[in-house]
């Protein structure tokens, strides 16, 4: 008797090859690493704080499938001031993890044999998810542009085809860094209404703008009007420093509100509290620690540059915000091959290019969220030793 398998197409997605690269070193005294994407700093005692309350008082026991009234109202109130209009309760359902707030997503929006079009380089998952429920992804890839991460917005629109189901877009972009702009807000959202193609943003490092003056990136939701076919997702793992707590929202049209519950309550149910009041606290007091998080980016990222650049044959476009720099090695085309080589010759833990699609092949992901930039500097000093190695 042959032995049991998941269906073909679970057992044809990829691995990641993050964690391929990582779960070979993780642990090792001798390795640097710069593969994940979150900061090494602890989540806020503040924040802490209210989830250890909660336990304590005992609140283990489910709760609503959209979440508590008191969380849905903070991340409404926290949408509302951050883009200058209104966002209805009835819009928003908090989930566990913006992955799986993805994951809801499509659910909710993908059939099998559908076409997305999403715009690349890009994180695995974003891409891997539609194709789970027999979604066909296509490409569009930013290009380097006069030193900087760029879309050609010709070549989306392009793309954009009558019949094609939905749009994703991760704006500041995991793994480049690249931005979108008002311009191209405008563009997209009105080609996108013409058509009735959905657009499934990716909102996690929205905060993450290495600007000081810029409180968000451009956002969809400042243009939103009633019919729109916009789903926002988002999460506190990266502006808050809370990627253990699995905690996010979705942001969808309100004629949506009964389904998304539906597709809440057969996928993970409900939130688990203590979490819902930690997410709250974070909503309600946390921007002193995103402009904390977001000087360190900024002065992190300028140090890594500057120092990346003064070595040979390396070539660094310039982005807008995120948390990591997405650079490449003359000589070095096979990522994965360098990033192995990189652990196992000089012990730097970067993520190869190739996780992010065909596009990132040749390139490197180093995440500079890092509170001692002595760190990066060793980082930068084994680098170049492996490039004068090579």
């Amino acid at each position: 008797m042959p032995s049991p398998h998941a269906r073909s197409e679970i057992q044809q997605l990829p691995s990641s090859l993050i964690r391929e690269v990582a779960n070979a070193a993780m642990g090792q005294p001798n390795v640097i690493p710069f593969w994940f994407g979150e900061s090494d700093r602890s989540t806020a005692s503040f924040i802490c704080e209210e989830a250890v309350h909660s336990l304590r008082h005992g609140e283990t026991f489910y709760t609503q499938n959209l979440g508590r009234p008191y969380l849905l109202e903070a991340i409404a109130d926290y949408l509302t001031n951050l883009h200058g209009r209104v966002i209805d309760v009835a819009r928003i359902g908090a989930v566990n993890s913006g992955v799986t707030g993805l994951t809801l997503a499509s659910e909710l929006l993908l059939s099998p044999g559908d076409r997305v079009v999403a715009i690349t380089p890009l994180w695995p998952n974003v891409c891997v998810i539609p194709s789970i429920f027999g979604a066909h992804v296509h490409r569009v890839p930013l290009k380097v542009k006069g030193g900087r991460w760029s879309l050609d917005l010709d070549q989306l629109t392009e793309a954009l085809t009558p019949g094609t189901k939905a749009l994703i877009i991760n704006s500041p972009n995991n793994p480049t860094g690249w931005t979108i702009d008002e311009v191209g807000v405008k563009a997209i959202l009105e080609h996108c209404r013409k058509l009735g193609i959905w657009i499934l943003c990716d909102d996690v490092y929205e905060r993450l703008i290495y600007d000081p003056a810029v409180a968000s990136a451009p956002s969809f939701q400042k243009h939103y009007e009633e019919g729109d076919r916009i789903i926002s997702v988002n999460s506190l793992s990266k502006a808050w420093s809370m990627t253990g707590w699995r905690a996010g929202w979705i942001l969808a049209p309100r004629s949506m509100n009964s389904d998304l519950t539906k597709v809440i309550e057969y996928n993970s149910s409900t939130m688990f509290e203590p979490v819902q009041r930690a997410a709250t606290a974070a909503l309600r007091n946390g921007e002193k620690e995103i402009a904390s998080l977001k000087a360190m980016l900024s002065s992190t990222r300028a140090l890594l540059v500057d120092a990346l650049s003064t070595l040979p044959g390396v070539e660094v476009p310039d982005a807008g915000g995120a948390m990591y720099v997405f650079f490449r090695l003359t000589g070095h085309s096979d990522s994965l091959a360098t990033a192995k080589q990189l652990v196992n010759q000089v012990g730097l833990g970067l993520a190869p290019g190739l996780a992010f699609g065909p596009e990132g092949e040749g390139w490197l992901r180093w995440c500079h969220a890092v509170s001692e930039p002595a760190r990066l500097s060793e980082g930068v000093e084994r680098l170049s030793r492996f490039i004068f190695l090579s």
